[in-house]
């Protein structure tokens, strides 16, 4: 568990997954889709289609809750690009919108990047957003992180193309800036 003042990332348990489902599956087209890959389609579940997959959710390494002032507020995540070479990618969604615009995106990838480095033996961490998406864009740049590529109109979303964008921080970087 990591806590930056009312903010707190920690492991998933069973308790939160009303919650966890309530934020993710339970309405068609939630505001949060807008913006997190918005060219993916999006499913809704029933909860109880969702239970039928609570062991991938709790104590997942992987995939932790936002938690803000104990509720939880959206999640954080890892997947691994290439694993042999430790090629690892960052997820974050902030699921309501009240809570977009405060810092606590930054603040939690910030408390995200360090458990990362302090656990595993990694060389870079970085994401993966489009241009429609300029928070997202603005919380690598505050957080140091380079522009490490710009795919152009590979993202297709409500009519117009969208560039890919890849954000990302070497180790060393990090550590000169702690």
């Amino acid at each position: 568990m990591y806590t930056d003042k009312e903010l707190t990332l920690r492991p998933i348990v069973e308790d939160d997954l009303y919650r966890i489902w309530e934020l993710i599956y339970k309405d068609a087209q939630p505001e949060w889709k807008k913006w997190d890959a918005p060219y993916y389609p999006h499913h809704t579940k029933t909860y109880e289609q969702f239970l039928e997959t609570k062991e991938n959710w709790i104590g997942d390494d992987s995939y932790w809750a936002i938690e803000v002032e104990g509720v939880i507020r959206g999640t954080i995540s890892y997947y691994w690009e290439h694993e042999p070479s430790k090629w690892l990618e960052m997820g974050i969604v902030l699921q309501e919108s009240q809570s977009w615009g405060k810092g606590i995106g930054t603040r939690a990838l910030r408390l995200w990047i360090q458990h990362l480095f302090t656990t595993m033996p990694l060389v870079r961490v970085g994401y993966t957003t489009w241009s429609g998406n300029e928070r997202m864009i603005r919380v690598g740049e505050k957080l140091g992180m380079q522009l490490e590529a710009r795919i152009r109109k590979v993202r297709y979303y409500d009519g117009v193309y969208y560039d890919s964008i890849r954000m990302g921080m070497l180790r060393e970087e990090w550590e000169a800036n702690q």
